[in-house]
């Protein structure tokens, strides 16, 4: 059922804004580990900045560079591009979950507002919903703080880019999947929440092992999405 009294407010911006600054030394360190990726990889300042701000799309960003190469051949360019699409399949299931509140607003404001649609500002907005919260600025803020600190972090990660031969010898490689478990926390609720993880990663795992690549990422979001619809609390 759709919302009739969403509103959108300076206030709730900035509310939705302050409730990421928990997260943010998790988001720093996720650019700045993409600056240093991208920098061995052989992108430009200018090149990497663009790719961080304008795609904006954080673990399929370190996907597309691990199927990068230079010089950039039409294969690796739509290698990327397909790579890119796979992981973020799940905004799909995300996105649409934010109907309810979002499907009042019109078109022209909430179009533009989906690019900043992240994984941190959909679970705040949902989390704000759950409450009673109908100003939608709590989702804009959120996704324009996220985009703005990511963009920013990756500066002094390019720099040091150089300075790191190997980011896996320093751990830099368990940020990603540590901070999507720490996100996951303020979800959990009871046996819904439990039971669909748990199918989710066994279909992930069991897609990665007989699959490979990233389609993983798809079909456990798919198989979790069921798992949750049809179960009770």
């Amino acid at each position: 059922m759709l919302e009739r009294n969403v509103t959108l407010s300076f206030k709730g911006c900035v509310q939705g804004a302050l409730l990421c600054v928990p997260v943010f030394p998790g988001i720093i360190a996720l650019g700045a580990v993409f600056g240093t990726v991208a920098a061995q990889k052989g992108l430009t300042f200018l090149e990497t900045i663009l790719m961080n701000s304008l795609v904006f799309a954080g673990a399929s960003q370190f996907v597309a560079m691990e199927v990068y190469s230079d010089p950039l051949t039409w294969g690796t360019l739509v290698a990327m591009v397909g790579v890119t699409a796979a992981v973020n399949m799940r905004m799909l299931l995300i996105g649409a979950s934010l109907r309810p509140w979002l499907g009042q607003v019109p078109g022209y404001k909430t179009y533009p507002a989906l690019y900043f649609l992240t994984d941190l500002n959909w679970l705040i907005s949902l989390s704000e919903y759950d409450k009673g919260t109908r100003d939608w600025g709590i989702y804009l803020g959120s996704g324009l703080i996220t985009w703005t600190v990511w963009s920013l972090s990756v500066i002094p990660g390019y720099f040091a880019g150089s300075l790191i031969s190997d980011p896996k010898a320093f751990g830099l490689d368990v940020i990603l999947p540590a901070f999507f478990a720490a996100l996951l926390v303020p979800l959990w609720k009871g046996k819904r929440q439990t039971v669909s993880w748990l199918v989710a990663g066994v279909v992930a795992t069991a897609t990665w092992a007989l699959v490979g690549g990233y389609w993983s990422i798809f079909t456990g979001a798919i198989a979790g999405a069921f798992a949750g619809a049809y179960l009770d609390d």
